[in-house]
């Protein structure tokens, strides 16, 4: 069998989430026996100050004896993030991003003209 055979056979479904700096691939992979497993890959671009860039990427690969207890254990991480600091994102890059115009002297809420309307189509 040739190596494009092989990847055909390995590669059977795959999605992606792009997520700001990170990407994440989630595949349905093949093993030799002919089951099924799950990789998922964290890739994550570096950019270095002469502007070329890399990738750093950190993969785990998930078993079907596994599934059940990866995914209770997943959701209940999640859960907890969740019930401990709810939705709302806090970090020192999102403050920055997100921070909230302080009312003018005057007392009028701060205006929304400095905000760019941007549609995912133009990222």
């Amino acid at each position: 069998m040739g190596d494009k055979d092989l990847m055909d056979q390995e590669e059977i479904f795959s999605k992606v989430l792009r997520a700001g700096r990170r990407t994440y691939f989630f595949d349905v992979r093949s093993t030799k026996a002919g089951d099924y497993y799950l990789t998922i890959t964290e890739s994550k671009k570096f950019t270095h100050d002469d502007g070329s860039f890399h990738y750093k990427k950190h993969k785990i690969y998930l078993y079907k004896e596994d599934f059940q207890p990866f995914k209770e254990n997943v959701e209940e991480m999640m859960d907890y993030i969740i019930s401990e600091k709810g939705h709302e994102v806090i970090s020192e890059r999102h403050q920055k991003d997100f921070k909230k115009e302080e009312p003018s002297d005057n007392g009028e809420a701060p205006s929304t003209d400095s905000f760019t309307d941007v549609s995912f189509d133009d990222i």
